[in-house]
Formats: C-alpha cells, structure tokens, sequence
C-alpha cells in the first residue's frame, strides 16, 4: 500500500492536489474568518507542516533524480538562469508550493486583518482573490483598502 502512494505521489499529483486542497481554506477565509474551524486550520502549524512535509518529499527526490539542489542559488545570477531552472519540473513546482505557502499566509493576515478593523468582508474578498493569484497586488489593494478604515497609514503591526 505505501508502494502505491508513492508510486501515486508524481510531480503533477503533487501539483493539482496542493493546488486542489488549498482552495478550502481560502474560502474559510473569504467566508467565515472569525470561525473557530478557521483559526484551528489558518493560524495553527497544521498547515505549514503539510506544505513542508510536501516541499521536503520533492527535494528528497529531486536528490534521487540526481538534480543538484544547490542549482537553486544559480536563479539568482541572472534571468536565464531562472528560466533555465524553472524548465524543471521539480524546480517549478518546489517554487509553486512556496508560492501558495506565500499567499496563504498573506490572505490569512489580511482576512485576519480585515476582521480586527471591522471591514466589510465583501470588501476584503478583492484583495483576498488578487492575493490568490498574484500576491503583491492584493496586497497592496488591501493596504489602501485598510488606510480607509483604521484611519491611519502604519508601515508596521
């Protein structure tokens, strides 16, 4: 059986089923933020472990594909380099899922956020779906968004 899921764990499942089992959260936290389900899955390590647990899985067999891991440093000599590096399945989807960790725990601070000022949660959904996709633009969305309603412009929490 413990064949069989590894044998079931590919690049592409990994992919569509971190992609697939974070959409629930994120509508948590679009839908019902101040929910004691939420803050247990959100704001706990439950999380961060998976998406570790996932991101350490792809290394280890990055390592038995006998792709050197420390190629990583290379994306930061040029654009080429990058291109070159995220033409590896492995690569992409290792910076994939450090991206979706990003982003979730950026809507998470903003859902949060957004209920310790009291915003409208149609209002924090914008941001939130921008910080889905994109992650800088929601953010900065939400913060002119929350200048609005704290009433003050603070550069820190």
């Amino acid at each position: 059986m413990l064949i069989q899921f590894i044998d079931y764990l590919t690049f592409e499942n990994i992919y569509l089923w971190t992609n697939v089992g974070l959409l629930p959260f994120w509508l948590m936290l679009i839908v019902i933020p101040k929910s004691k389900v939420t803050q247990i899955f959100i704001n706990s390590v439950i999380l961060p472990l998976i998406l570790s647990a996932l991101y350490i899985y792809i290394i280890y067999q990055m390592v038995l594909l006998d792709e050197s891991i420390f190629d990583i440093f290379k994306l930061y000599l040029s654009l080429e380099n990058l291109y070159t590096l995220f033409a590896t399945e492995s690569f992409l989807l290792v910076f994939w899922i450090h991206f979706a960790a990003l982003n979730l725990f950026l809507g998470a601070w903003v859902s949060m956020d957004g209920v310790k000022y009291n915003i409208p949660r149609g209002l924090v959904f914008v941001p939130l779906f921008l910080i889905y996709f994109t992650g800088p633009l929601g953010i900065v969305l939400y913060w002119i968004i929350r200048v609005f309603y704290a009433k003050k412009i603070a550069f820190h929490d």
